[in-house]
């Protein structure tokens, strides 16, 4: 992305010039998927597609905002006294559930701001870009007026937006790891506590191939929450038989040994996925740590069919990526990536075989649905932050 466009974009929706810049990041989680909220353990990276933001501020007490992504929507003005949701301003909510959290912490903001938004990451992608806004709006207003805020509690206050403000049970994974990243990483993070452990994420010799279904995520939402709430109610079967305060906290042998006392055979699936893959989580990191690449991409195909068998959350176009990735040469693992119910699949594949990967697995899955996929080559990025000119 051009900064001097950004800059341009600005100046045309708002008729004078922007101040400042800032970039963040998308992300892709390389294992660890529905742990978040589970207590347990996830591996994600920032990515170089993201949500660019221009910003100037204002003498009034309003937000004026405007996305390139979305012209049709217009500006979308509002009042940092005003902030409730309300499904007509769009996508803007994102940006008022941080600036309203934001003031509960810090006080109230002397003024309003001008706020141009563009994002490089495809909609309804399951790349993040709903986390990626949440952040950019957190370390804008922080940085602009100068506010005493960590970027961890504007991580915590990107969460809060989404399970308070939006009503979406999501966990810490997506906020965490776009507002923590640093370049040329991998986070190993235990989201019970919070600790993290920053892996290299050297492939000199591979490349993350993003597989983006083209499916838009229609049932996410509901289903999410309705998985979060089979494992709400798995946990509270476990903890009559076992003390823990979460899924994260059993090893696979405790919870194969007390799995009788969850009632339902559906509950047992959902159970068994967060304690697995958490526990495969932790594995994939140390076996990354001794660059065991083989071991790590095995550890992304058992993610995948646990995801596709008991956590149910892939789709056919997912479903059909990751297969057609597997049977092709160079492929160290694949998986889907993200909320599932559509969205992206992520696969480790040799430098020599990429063009090839793509082309096989692009015909393939076009001929087999019907419309074609795309597909994008994965770069590490640093978390949120300005976008300081050298000029």
């Amino acid at each position: 992305m051009n900064r001097k466009n950004l800059l341009t974009s600005f100046e045309e929706q708002f008729g004078y010039e922007g101040e400042r810049v800032f970039f963040s990041p998308g992300r892709i989680n390389l294992i660890g998927e529905h742990t978040d909220y589970n207590g347990g353990k996830v591996f994600p990276c920032a990515i170089t597609m993201g949500t660019y933001g221009v910003v100037k501020p204002r003498q009034d007490k309003e937000v004026h905002a405007f996305s390139g992504n979305f012209p049709a929507v217009g500006t979308v003005i509002f009042s940092i006294d005003d902030l409730e949701y309300d499904k007509a301003d769009n996508w803007t909510n994102y940006v008022k559930g941080m600036i309203k959290f934001i003031q509960e912490q810090t006080g109230k903001l002397s003024n309003g701001f001008d706020l141009y938004i563009y994002g490089t990451i495809p909609n309804g992608a399951s790349l993040s870009s709903s986390a990626s806004l949440e952040l950019l709006t957190g370390v804008i207003v922080r940085d602009l007026f100068d506010l005493s805020i960590s970027q961890l509690e504007l991580v915590k206050l990107g969460m809060r937006t989404e399970n308070e403000f939006l009503g979406l049970n999501s966990g810490i994974l997506d906020q965490f790891a776009i507002g923590m990243a640093k370049k040329g990483n991998a986070m190993l993070l235990d989201t019970n506590t919070l600790e993290y452990e920053q892996i290299p994420l050297d492939l000199p010799h591979h490349k993350i191939v993003i597989m983006n279904s083209m499916t838009r995520r229609e049932l996410v939402d509901s289903e999410y929450n309705t998985r979060r709430k089979q494992c709400e109610d798995a946990l509270d079967q476990l903890k009559t038989v076992v003390e823990i305060d979460s899924l994260g906290e059993l090893s696979e042998e405790e919870f194969e040994n007390h799995k009788q006392v969850i009632s339902d055979k559906v509950l047992v699936k959902r159970a068994k996925h967060a304690v697995y893959e958490s526990a495969r989580t932790e594995r994939a990191g140390e076996a990354l740590k001794r660059n065991d690449l083989k071991t790590f991409g095995q550890y992304m195909n058992d993610s995948h069919v646990s995801l596709h068998e008991d956590y149910e959350v892939t789709v056919k176009e997912t479903d059909l990526l990751v297969r057609l990735a597997w049977k092709q040469t160079g492929t160290v693992g694949a998986r889907m990536t993200g909320g599932g119910f559509g969205g992206c699949c992520i696969a480790i594949v040799e430098n020599d075989q990429v063009d090839e990967f793509i082309n096989k697995v692009g015909s393939a899955f076009e001929i087999e649905i019907g419309h074609g996929a795309e597909f994008y080559i994965a770069e590490t990025e640093d978390g949120t932050k300005e976008w300081v000119s050298h000029d």
